[in-house]
């Protein structure tokens, strides 16, 4: 399956921001976009809950999961290497609790 060599790196960024936490959850656009091989997606947690990030391609095959893990509060981000895959658009799902948010992504080779 493709989605076992798309590497994935997540940070937590919320040191020092204790007076910025997010009101709600919010998946940002990811950067840069398109992309070639590496994207970052950022996204905020407004409470404690169970997160689930996935890369799907454009037939709604699940690619990879980036992110399945219970989380605080805070902002996060997740760096993507999609070298092993083609060219395309994918989706990027978030979901937290019983939130859900879906991005687009380009990868341009």
């Amino acid at each position: 399956m493709p989605g076992d060599q798309v590497q994935a790196k997540t940070s937590d960024v919320t040191q020092g921001m204790e007076g910025l936490l997010p009101k709600k959850m919010i998946l940002y656009a990811n950067y840069p976009n398109p992309f070639n091989p590496i994207t970052t997606i950022r996204y905020e947690l407004s409470a404690k809950s169970h997160v689930s990030m996935k890369i799907f391609d454009l037939l709604g095959r699940e690619i990879v999961t980036l992110v399945d893990d219970a989380k605080p509060e805070g902002i996060y981000s997740v760096q993507i290497n999609a070298g092993t895959l083609s060219s395309g658009m994918y989706f990027c799902r978030l979901q937290a609790g019983t939130s859900v948010a879906v991005g687009k992504l380009m990868l341009v080779k």
